[in-house]
């Protein structure tokens, strides 16, 4: 299981939100190249990069920030956040972005994610957020009047292999992950899943680890790691063990 340490970007600084709320920001560091380099540094195999201004505007914001960022590590980077066109993600995996995680743009365009799918195979992630089983899209604001299952199996047909499924509800409460929705949206839908919002310590990665053979293929990890209460090491430590 892959644990995929968050940098959410908003201003060119790496922040927080909790639920989502723009108005309830941490920022825990001006320079998140610094930050990147950190988790590199303590075994990170993968980053999770959001553009938080993009995900409102819809379209790519902190493209420079992401930039020193691939400048300061050597491992892969995935990103998401207001990339919606073709030419978003080309410009955006041209920077040399590993993969690109489309949100809102998969209920509104769907045929956008097929397109991209057939172009960059995985290299292209769909990312669903959702509350009480509803998608959110735009930043979270408004409801995609959509349920997660349903748009998980069209993505599934659209050819994306990999979703990130965040549970709104949980994301930067520190509350714990929300294992069993996150494992039956694995066994329904028949693609890979990484979980994420919520994660809180150690034991939400170990109740997440049987549920690998589900299609659960990693978590997400923030706010656990920049306040403390999750060490890096040790859930990567723990994402490595042999079920």
């Amino acid at each position: 299981m892959t644990i995929f340490p968050a940098i959410d970007l908003r201003g060119g600084k790496c922040v927080r939100l909790f639920q989502g709320d723009f108005g309830q920001e941490t920022v825990f560091s001006n320079r998140p190249a610094d930050v990147a380099r950190k988790w590199q540094e303590q075994g990170a195999e993968f980053l999770h990069l959001v553009d938080l201004d993009g995900a409102r505007s819809g379209h790519s914001e902190n493209l420079a920030t992401v930039q020193d960022i691939l400048a300061a590590v050597t491992i892969p980077v995935e990103l998401g956040g207001g990339i919606r066109t073709m030419e978003n993600i080309d410009a955006v995996l041209a920077l040399g972005v590993r993969r690109v995680i489309l949100g809102s743009v998969a209920v509104r365009d769907p045929k956008l994610v097929a397109d991209a799918c057939a172009k960059y195979g995985d290299r292209i992630v769909v990312g669903i957020d959702a509350k009480d089983g509803i998608v959110a899209v735009d930043g979270w604001g408004i409801s995609g009047d959509i349920e997660v299952i349903t748009l998980a199996k069209r993505m599934k047909e659209a050819g994306v292999r990999t979703i990130i499924y965040t549970d709104i509800s949980r994301d930067g409460t520190l509350s714990g992950v929300n294992v069993k929705a996150t494992a039956e949206l694995a066994r329904e839908s028949g693609v890979r899943i990484v979980a994420s919002g919520g994660v809180r310590d150690a034991r939400d990665i170990k109740a997440l680890k049987p549920y690998e053979r589900d299609g659960i293929e990693g978590v997400i990890v923030g706010k656990s790691i920049y306040t403390g209460s999750l060490s890096l090491p040790e859930a990567l430590a723990i994402a490595a063990e042999v079920n």
